[in-house]
C-alpha cells in the first residue's frame, strides 16, 4: 500500500476537524489576577521605626540644648529662662551626643557603617543613656549661678525625654538585628 501523495496547497485547503487544536480560536488574555505583593523585608514594619525615631529622638535631644531648661523671676522682676547651652558643660554635651546620634544616623544612609565588633545599637543606647544622666543631674542638681530661677523650664523635660527616646530607639534596633 502506498502512502497518499498530497500536495502542499491540499493540506491548507482542507477543512478544519472540530477536535484539531489548530481550529480552536486563540484564548483571549486573562484578566491579571490580584498577586500578592513581594514579601516584606526582614525588619520592615514596627521594629524597623527605631532607626526612624533614633535620628528625630537625637535631633531633638541636641535642639533641646537650645531651649530653657531653667525659668523663675529675677529680683528686678522680669522672667529669666536659662537654655540648656549656658547650664555648663553638661548642656552642651548633651549638644553634642544629639548631634552624633544623627551623624550615625546620616553616616548609615550614606553606607558608612561601624564595624560588625561594634554594634550600632549598642552605641546608640550608650549615647542615650549618658545623655539622659547628664539630664538628670541638672534636673536634679540646680548650678548655683542659677539660684533664683529654681523652676523647670520645658527644655529640660524634652531633653529628658529625647533622651529616653534614644534609648528605645536603640533598643529597637537591636531588636531589628537579632
Amino acid at each position: 500500500m502506498e502512502p497518499p501523495d498530497f500536495s502542499e496547497q491540499e493540506l491548507f485547503d482542507q477543512e478544519p476537524v472540530e477536535g484539531d487544536p489548530a481550529s480552536r480560536p486563540p484564548p483571549r488574555p486573562r484578566p491579571p489576577r490580584d498577586r500578592p505583593g513581594p514579601p516584606p523585608e526582614p525588619g520592615a514594619g514596627f521594629w524597623a521605626s527605631g532607626e526612624r525615631i533614633g535620628w528625630i529622638a537625637g535631633l531633638v535631644l541636641a535642639l533641646s540644648a537650645f531651649m530653657d531648661w531653667y525659668a523663675g523671676k529675677s529680683a528686678e522682676g522680669p522672667t529669666l529662662a536659662v537654655i540648656g547651652w549656658h547650664t555648663g558643660a553638661l548642656g552642651k554635651l548633651v549638644f553634642f551626643i544629639g548631634l552624633i546620634v544623627v551623624a550615625l544616623a546620616v553616616l548609615r544612609e550614606l553606607g558608612v557603617e561601624l564595624p560588625a565588633t561594634v554594634p550600632e545599637s549598642l552605641v546608640v543606647i550608650g549615647l542615650g543613656s549618658l545623655a539622659t544622666i547628664f539630664v538628670l543631674v541638672r534636673l536634679i542638681s540646680i548650678p548655683d549661678t542659677f539660684a533664683g530661677t529654681s523652676g523647670r523650664g520645658i527644655g529640660i523635660w524634652i531633653s529628658l525625654l529625647a533622651g529616653l527616646a534614644v534609648i528605645a530607639a536603640g533598643l529597637l534596633r537591636a531588636a531589628e538585628e537579632l
